[in-house]
């Protein structure tokens, strides 16, 4: 008998300005777009949330991008991001795995959601995967498991770094570093030069550096829903 596998949940910030500057942001477009060609391409299915549902704000909408402009201009993609599901109306239940998008949206809405915490340890604690990359992880500062601990305590990850949040010069628009805040909830980060893939795997933990290692995280999150 074939069981029907589960999708997995995308979970995209439904913020749009970058703390007082005015500056639109919100999820990104190829940490999302990435990933999702890597699934599509296995045949496993996505299906897309964000806090507040409904259409959520875009940032590094790169159409030179071809996975980009392929997902931007297909109907189907433009039809789910304008019809995201409220995080907190679904059941971890239904997911074989989350994944946590970045964008500089994520860094003030993913870690004071209570949706997030609920969902990303119910998914975690029933033994599905639990992946994010660039700001994504932001999702996971203060997830904590049934015991109360962090979920991010003791494990190695990966995350956008406090040197690319300088580069960018936004450490003082951020209301944390990212890196430095996973760091001090216990778990070990694993950073690479500024604007190189890098991906963690720890088990059922998925991370990604940067945009540039979303491709990997899709590749990493795929290899563990096959086995």
């Amino acid at each position: 008998m074939v069981t029907e596998r589960r999708p997995v949940l995308f979970v995209l910030t439904s913020h749009g300005v970058k703390g007082k500057t005015g500056e639109a942001t919100g999820f990104y477009l190829g940490e999302v777009t990435h990933p999702l060609a890597v699934l599509d391409a296995a045949g496993i299915a996505v299906e897309f949330a964000s806090i507040d549902g409904g259409e959520p704000p875009v940032d590094g909408l790169d159409l030179n991008d071809a996975t980009n402009s392929r997902y931007w201009n297909s109907a189907g993609f433009r039809h789910a991001i304008r019809n995201t599901s409220r995080l907190a109306d679904l059941d971890a239940g239904n997911y074989a795995a989350i994944f946590f998008a970045g964008g500089h949206g994520a860094m003030w809405d993913f870690p004071t959601s209570p949706a997030v915490n609920r969902v990303a340890r119910d998914v975690y604690e029933a033994g599905g995967v639990v992946a994010a990359v660039c700001h994504g992880p932001a999702a996971l500062v203060n997830v904590t498991l049934s015991n109360g601990a962090h979920l991010v305590t003791g494990k190695n990850l990966a995350s956008f770094t406090d040197d690319e949040e300088r580069a960018v010069k936004l450490e003082k628009v951020v209301p944390f570093l990212l890196a430095t805040t996973l760091t001090d909830r216990g778990a070990h980060h694993h950073p690479a030069p500024d604007w190189t893939p890098r991906v963690v795997v720890d088990g059922r933990l998925v991370t990604g550096q940067n945009p540039q290692s979303a491709t990997g995280v899709g590749e990493a999150l795929r290899d563990l829903l096959s086995v």
